[in-house]
């Protein structure tokens, strides 16, 4: 997936560990992004239980997305300033902490040929 929305320069980012046709050339390490949904987000949520139409919460799907998309881009950032330009290997994780929800990404930052 190619995010690159607050760069000019787009930056794969990727799950896979290789990038087909492109070649790695240089590990710049492992990167982190992460967003955490604060203690609100589930009263929030669930005080818009009326948006629930077939056991989906918009609502919700919605804080989770702009949490994963923030997490990613932030992944992204750091990979940036460890010098590569793509991120591969990337993994999704989700937590909850003290009725916070956490979402991090991490991967391993490379310069593709």
């Amino acid at each position: 997936m190619v995010w690159g929305a607050r760069d000019k320069t787009a930056m794969i980012v990727t799950t896979t560990p290789a990038v087909e046709g492109r070649r790695i050339t240089a590990y710049h390490g492992v990167v982190v992004g992460e967003a955490i949904l604060g203690a609100n987000v589930f009263r929030d949520i669930f005080a818009g239980i009326t948006d629930i139409i077939g056991g989906r919460s918009g609502a919700y799907e919605k804080s989770l997305n702009e949490a994963r998309t923030t997490a990613l881009q932030e992944l992204e950032d750091r990979a940036r300033e460890a010098g590569g330009n793509a991120v591969v290997g990337v993994d999704l994780d989700y937590e909850v902490i003290n009725n916070m929800l956490m979402v991090s990404a991490s991967g391993t930052a490379v310069t593709l040929e």
